[in-house]
């Protein structure tokens, strides 16, 4: 039977918070339950001041940005846009209304975070927490790179090009799903940031998806 919506919903009052519109098994609960984010504060309680009026939470901050290269959208200003209407993305920041300006995390970066270690220190902090599980295995190192066998016959020189297909599918997957295909970035330091986060995404989605358990519903 045909059936026509006759109410307008839109401007109907309803109680509901964001926990109640973002189902178990999206991703951002996922990386929301796979690492305690609480790490960055001891990492960046030098880099604020002590009086002044309230910051940006750098937990936020640096949140935003897993959110940009988890989900691989190509700059801050478009992940702005993302999480003003995505609800999910909200969840994940904590955010109920208001949403940072697209240069809050520009701004934060020349200022405080341009000169320290801070984006390695995260990666290895994921990476850690991907050891400390069980998950992680030395056995095995890959580097991407062209190996030429060398020829001493210099009229006869013949090039072999040995490929690693595991590495090889880690930098597509950081190529088409995590944003590492291009970069709107300059400088040496900030080709590095993006890298470190890029990667440290990467990790932790594997590490959200391999320890996930879905919550029994009481």
């Amino acid at each position: 039977m045909l059936t026509k919506n006759q109410i307008n919903e839109r401007e109907q009052l309803e109680m509901l918070t964001i926990e109640q519109l973002v189902p178990q098994e999206h991703l951002v609960r996922k990386l929301d339950a796979a690492i305690d984010f609480s790490f960055i504060y001891p990492l960046v309680e030098d880099l604020y001041s002590t009086i002044g009026r309230p910051c940006i939470d750098p937990v936020v901050l640096i949140k935003m940005t897993f959110i940009q290269y988890t989900f691989g959208i190509r700059s801050m200003r478009q992940t702005i846009k993302e999480i003003e209407t995505n609800v999910a993305y909200r969840w994940f920041l904590g955010f109920h209304t208001g949403v940072p300006h697209f240069s809050t995390f520009g701004k934060n970066y020349v200022r405080r975070f341009a000169d320290t270690d801070l984006f390695e220190q995260i990666f290895y902090k994921v990476l850690n927490e991907v050891a400390n599980r069980g998950l992680l295995s030395p056995d095995h190192v890959f580097i991407d790179s062209t190996h030429v066998k060398a020829s001493a016959n210099k009229r006869k020189f013949k090039k072999n090009v040995v490929r690693k297909e595991t590495i090889e599918r880690v930098f597509a997957d950081a190529k088409e799903k995590h944003g590492l295909r291009w970069t709107t970035l300059r400088r040496l330091k900030k080709m590095s940031m993006q890298a470190m986060l890029t990667f440290a995404a990467l990790h932790l989605k594997k590490l959200a998806s391999w320890t996930w358990k879905t919550p029994i519903m009481a």
